[in-house]
């Protein structure tokens, strides 16, 4: 049995503790939280030690994998607490807010051999790997995606500082899937401003943005981020000489001159993300993850860099 512990018992840790609880291979050791009553409340759900004091988990606690599902201003030397006792790691978008600390965490994570994995649920979707399969001898030309949605009501998420902005914390889900599609971006250039929610109190985070970017391919893309809308709508087009791709959530359509394939989704993302991460400790099979935390860190790397570019004005080149 794989021994798990998870550190954030609401939002999406109580989403992945579900999915814990529910693989066969899986013990569900211990919980933490720092509202004690959740923590309390989880644990006695499924069965797990609860703790609201991360470091005394990990010192206490027997574990073989931990899941790191806090905002990103609160992660501390979490990931690499775990990775010197050896702990594999699933740890939440976004994985910080400072690109210098996650990639020092990266190499730390890299030079202790665990396995890690961040939280970019999307790339296990069924519908992706149909597209991921369609597009990988097919040459890219231009890219078009939107994540468009309503305002979130926690209050962190309002505060730069905190969150990052909705680039960072939300829409960059679109953004990694840009890149788990069509390659790497090289360059980009980004406006963002407040211009429609400034009622809402203590929001300093642009509400609408555009980013234009280059991928390592020399394809050209855009992509549009905001919460000005009452629904929420989120999407991808990848477009090449005669045929197109299209993400909309998480349906595909396969486009060319003759005809149009449309594949729905029949598969629970999360729960595939947890299943491939046990699957990859109980076999050492490293493939089967398909969002690395080195794959989480370029996402985030880019997602920085299109906030600095819109503060600047100028255009940012990425590594």
């Amino acid at each position: 049995m794989i021994r798990a512990g998870v550190i954030g018992a609401g939002g999406m840790g109580a989403v992945h503790i579900k999915n814990l609880y529910e693989n066969e291979f899986v013990q569900l050791s211990a919980i933490c939280d720092v509202n004690a009553e959740l923590a309390k409340q989880q644990a006695e759900l499924y069965g797990a030690d609860y703790y609201t004091d991360s470091s005394k988990m990990l010192e206490e606690s027997t574990l073989d994998v931990l899941y790191v599902c806090i905002p990103p201003f609160c992660h501390g030397d979490i990931e690499e607490q775990a990775a010197a006792k050896g702990i594999h790691l699933m740890v939440e978008k976004p994985l910080g807010l400072d690109a210098d600390s996650v990639r020092h965490k990266a190499k730390v994570i890299a030079d202790s051999g665990i396995i890690a994995a961040s939280g970019y649920c999307l790339r296990y979707l069924d519908t992706v790997a149909i597209a991921k399969e369609y597009l990988k001898d097919k040459k890219i030309g231009m890219v078009r995606a939107h994540y468009v949605t309503t305002p979130v009501p926690t209050p962190w998420w309002r505060k730069k500082e905190l969150s990052g902005g909705q680039l960072v914390e939300q829409s960059t889900h679109t953004l990694d899937l840009v890149r788990y599609l069509c390659g790497d971006i090289t360059q980009l250039y980004a406006n963002m401003s407040l211009l429609l929610m400034n009622d809402i109190p203590d929001l300093d985070i642009p509400d609408v943005g555009a980013i234009q970017f280059v991928l390592d391919s020399g394809a050209v893309g855009h992509m549009q981020t905001g919460f000005i809308q009452f629904d929420h709508r989120s999407g991808i087009e990848i477009m090449g000489r005669d045929f197109r791709v299209i993400l909309d959530g998480t349906t595909v359509s396969i486009v060319d001159k003759d005809k149009e394939i449309v594949y729905r989704s029949k598969s629970n993302f999360y729960r595939n993300l947890t299943n491939a991460l046990i699957d990859a400790i109980r076999t050492g099979n490293r493939d089967l993850i398909l969002a690395t935390y080195e794959d989480g860190y370029k996402t985030l790397e880019a997602t920085l860099a299109a906030n600095t570019s819109a503060e600047t004005g100028q255009p940012v080149k990425l590594r």
